[in-house]
């Protein structure tokens, strides 16, 4: 099975910056231009990027049209991008700016029937659902939307099998108690929705420390794994990385 590396590039107010948890008052901001970090990123190897628009993912409306389209322009990178997204006309909007994959988060979790009717339209391959979950105290997992801060009574299982059986290649699963804590990725976690809906790629994305976490995700079973913080922070050695594991 392919694996596939995402470093990823958040961004708030034009400023590359990582969440703890998803919690905005809990900002860490990281110096160079989106554009600039994602050059070097293509430059070490990488051919994917994950672009993320916090603004627009807690007020909605995708502001990064701008920064794809640079992005698109000067790299080879294919780029998933999201944040925001409410409507038809934005998945439309951000695939025009040049997306390879739309990433829809809070809206899959609210509306799954629109959503599956534009994996139909658009084509599942466009489209990347991001179930971001968190364990409730019995040991079940939800899935919050609205940037994480609304509870939506939606469980991440059940929602995956009904994706799954709707057609849904990719999907993007963030353990938020792990976004932003390099405690590693949750294998257990994956294992399990692997075995849910084998046909799906899964991206594990939350808590990737190093490498070594990189090969665990791959073991597992996941297509692939996004790279934040670790990688903003030199944890990671990009180009190293990709010329052994050949994951990018």
């Amino acid at each position: 099975m392919s694996f596939t590396l995402y470093p990823a590039i958040d961004v708030r107010d034009g400023r590359v910056v990582r969440l703890r948890q998803g919690d905005y008052d809990q900002e860490t901001r990281y110096p160079g231009e989106p554009a600039e970090v994602a050059a070097r990123y293509a430059k070490a190897g990488a051919q994917w990027l994950h672009l993320v628009d916090l603004d627009a993912a807690r007020a909605g409306g995708y502001t990064l049209a701008p920064l794809l389209a640079a992005i698109k322009s000067t790299t080879p990178l294919r780029v998933q991008t999201g944040g925001g997204v409410r409507g038809e006309a934005d998945v439309e909007a951000i695939l025009a700016a040049g997306a390879d994959r739309v990433v829809v988060g809070s809206l899959s979790v609210r509306e799954p029937e629109l959503v599956i009717g534009w994996l139909q339209r658009f084509g599942a391959e466009r489209i990347t659902v991001a179930l971001d979950a968190r364990q409730d105290e019995s040991g079940q997992w939800q899935l919050p939307t609205a940037g994480w801060t609304q509870a939506s009574g939606v469980a991440l299982d059940g929602l995956l099998k009904r994706y799954a059986d709707s057609g849904l290649q990719h999907l993007l699963c963030t353990d938020i108690a792990r976004d932003g804590m390099l405690a590693g990725p949750n294998l257990d976690l994956y294992r399990s929705l692997i075995e849910i809906a084998p046909q799906v790629a899964v991206q594990a994305s939350g808590g990737v420390r190093d490498s070594r976490d990189v090969v665990d995700a791959r073991d597992a079973g996941c297509s692939g794994a996004v790279l934040g913080k670790a990688l903003l922070e030199g944890r990671i050695d990009l180009a190293a990385l990709c010329a052994e594991s050949a994951a990018c």
